[in-house]
């Protein structure tokens, strides 16, 4: 069948399956004035959902929704890091839910509350929750983590919306329980509940009070917290404003621009002040206090430099220099995970190609951060697991692995692709360091050489045809789809990206929150979309990756789960987890914009103007030691691209689009 027959076919069944899955997805929340989205109760049927929120020292799960007669359902799994508990294990955090209606105990009118109807929900970095106490009085919770106390916050705000004055009670709230000293490695640790600006209040029309609850844990032994409630929620509010305000998409798309400025605050607000320094955490009430080779090196850290918060680019750092600490002369694998603050390790699934992970992560994040001290810090980490992959090779020229970063959940060979794709990528970001930093010309020769025989034997081992694609099998042996046939798209290996990007839409692998784990199954994990939509912008399949990347994004921010990538279906109950976010924002930075560091003060620039789009921009990246600008606008059949440095021009070229720039600083 002629090349451009069989394209036609795969795009008409593309706009099929595309529209098949945009009208059975109901968009039950809108944006609203304030940057965030907002969920009117009158037009929605009963539901329940979850988020979390994140700070230094405390994490919530915050699980709400309404019933059919629009009454409130609340309930706060709380999580403390830094209060272990015993056995002090990856899982080892103090967790306790808290199901207490502070509502339910006040009085109006020296009567019990006897009805409050939900009217909306709004998030924004916080949940707020507006709803009617007895016809009488508008109330508006909102729910928010401490930015540096092991506290979260509820804020009650009443409004008198009748034209008679309220007597209105709030009660002082002195909740304690001490859990057993037996089960905690710091002994027993004191939960509290407390209220702030409690008393009897003569409220006039249209007059509001502000009532405030607390939960805050502590060792015993420890001082009681000093808690400034609106102190608090100014902290918060000015930290999102902040990460609202640092790389700013602009596009024709409001839902694309709003989900990525949502992104950043859960990538970015899950990290953990430990005694062994910031760690960023995934979350999801089980993964606190510790790092990961995947989400942490891998998946989050690269993505830090372009985000320019000081706080993350320290758990990046902290998070390589605890992976170093296990380099040895021996090359036995590093740890897949560092738990417990930096005291205890996990490996349990083996080696998952994590030094591949850390190789690519610590590369790409020294390049964009563009630092030459913490580029020669990292350098001997990055060449210990180039060495450590070197050393695993097979006959067949790929790298062996135990697992990958599933462990074990599917089958991934004694060598798969993901681990030797990232190796790859690994070996060229070493390069152009070790090029920047006059290293060896020897040395970068050899990175240079491994590079390209490494892609030659991704070709000739992985390069297959599978259900009828010409795209890669995972492993030897792999008859199934996997999602994970991406990897090469998002390292710069294009040789078989036809046949890829049609098995990726194809029904085979796509489903209605995105790509299949393996053909024929339900599994899902939002991290293999993420990286096949930006492997796919990257490859120049612009429409069809924006199709899909539009409706992904409608699904996680105005669907029924929201407003946050997720970790994967059914395993974890679509948990939140923080480096997912991440990745959302590599679709962009990466994908559509095309951004790959080259060196210490410079990056290839390859970006890719939808069709139906006449600009597209990227505000106040941080970077390479600078801040600056992208900005792509249409010229009639080519495209305008400008890269300002502090208000001044360093590029301003009118160029074919999708064509590749150099950009130095």
């Amino acid at each position: 069948m002629p090349k451009f027959i069989l394209a036609s076919l795969f795009t008409i069944a593309f706009m099929l399956v595309l529209n098949a899955f945009a009208q059975s997805d109901a968009a039950f929340w809108k944006l609203n004035e304030q940057g965030g989205i907002t969920r009117l109760v009158a037009e929605t049927p009963a539901f329940t959902d979850h988020i979390e929120m994140s700070g230094k020292f405390i994490s919530g799960v915050i699980r709400y929704g309404v019933n059919e007669k629009k009454e409130l359902y609340l309930s706060r799994d709380l999580v403390w890091p830094m209060l272990r508990t015993i056995p002090n294990n990856t899982h080892g955090s103090l967790i306790r839910t808290q199901n207490i209606n502070p509502v339910l105990l006040i009085s109006v009118n020296h009567q019990p509350v006897e009805k409050e109807t939900v009217e909306s929900f709004s998030i924004h970095g916080k949940l707020v929750i507006t709803s009617n106490i007895n016809n009488k009085l508008q109330l508006e919770r909102t729910l928010f983590p401490s930015v540096d106390k092991p506290a979260f916050f509820e804020k009650y705000e009443f409004t008198n919306t009748t034209d008679k004055i309220i007597c209105l009670v709030l009660p002082e709230l002195n909740i304690t329980q001490e859990t057993s000293a037996s089960e905690g490695v710091g002994g027993s640790y004191k939960i509290r509940v407390q209220s702030a600006n409690s008393g009897n209040f003569s409220l006039q029309p249209q007059e509001k009070i502000v009532w405030f609850v607390s939960f805050s844990a502590l060792p015993v032994a420890g001082e009681d917290l000093v808690l400034i409630p609106e102190n608090e929620l100014a902290m918060r509010e000015q930290l999102v404003l902040q990460w609202r305000q640092k790389l700013v998409l602009h596009t024709p798309d409001s839902i694309l621009n709003t989900m990525f400025s949502f992104a950043k605050i859960r990538a970015a607000e899950s990290i953990f002040q430990t005694r062994q320094g910031p760690m960023h955490g995934p979350g999801g009430l089980r993964y606190y206090a510790a790092i990961w080779a995947n989400d942490q090196a891998e998946y989050i850290n690269p993505f830090f430099p372009f985000l320019g918060y000081n706080y993350g680019i320290e758990s990046a750092l902290n998070a390589f220099r605890h992976f170093a600490r296990f380099m040895n002369p021996q090359y036995e694998p590093i740890p897949s995970s560092i738990v417990a603050e930096g005291l205890d390790i996990w490996n349990g699934a083996g080696d998952r190609g994590d030094a591949a992970m850390i190789a690519y992560g610590a590369s790409r994040f020294a390049l964009a951060l563009g630092d030459e001290k913490t580029a020669r810090e990292l350098l001997p980490l990055i060449e210990w697991c180039l060495e450590y992959n070197h050393r695993n090779m097979n006959a067949r020229g790929v790298v062996n692995s135990d697992t990958d970063e599933l462990e074990g959940r599917f089958p991934a060979g004694t060598a798969n692709l993901c681990t030797s794709s990232l190796y790859y990528d690994a070996l060229n970001s070493a390069a152009m360091l070790a090029d920047d930093l006059l290293l060896d010309k020897n040395l970068v020769k050899d990175y240079k050489s491994r590079a390209n025989k490494l892609k030659a034997n991704i070709e000739s081992w992985f390069g297959h045809q599978v259900q009828g694609f010409e795209t890669y099998r995972y492993y030897e042996g792999n008859e199934k789809l996997r999602a994970w046939i991406c990897i090469p798209l998002t390292v710069g290996i294009f040789d078989r990206k036809e046949g890829t990007i049609n098995a990726l839409f194809s029904p085979d692998l796509w489903t209605g929150d995105g790509l299949a784990t393996e053909s024929g199954d339900k599994t899902f994990w939002d991290r293999s979309t993420l990286y096949g939509l930006r492997g796919v912008f990257a490859a120049g399949d612009t429409e069809r990756a924006l199709g899909f990347l539009q409706y992904y994004s409608k699904r996680r921010l105005t669907g029924t789960h929201v407003p946050y990538a997720v970790e994967a279906f059914p395993e974890g109950n679509l948990r939140h987890l923080s480096a997912e976010s991440a990745l959302y924002c590599r679709v962009f930075t990466e994908g559509l914009f095309g951004i790959r560091p080259t060196s210490l003060s410079g990056f290839q620039l390859t970006p890719h103007l939808p069709d139906s789009w006449n600009f597209m921009s990227l505000e106040n990246i941080s970077g390479f030691q600078t801040q600056f600008s992208i900005n792509i606008t249409r010229e009639k059949e080519k495209i305008r691209v400008r890269v300002l440095e502090g208000g001044q021009i360093v590029t301003d070229k009118l160029v074919k689009n999708g064509s590749q720039l150099e950009v130095i600083f």
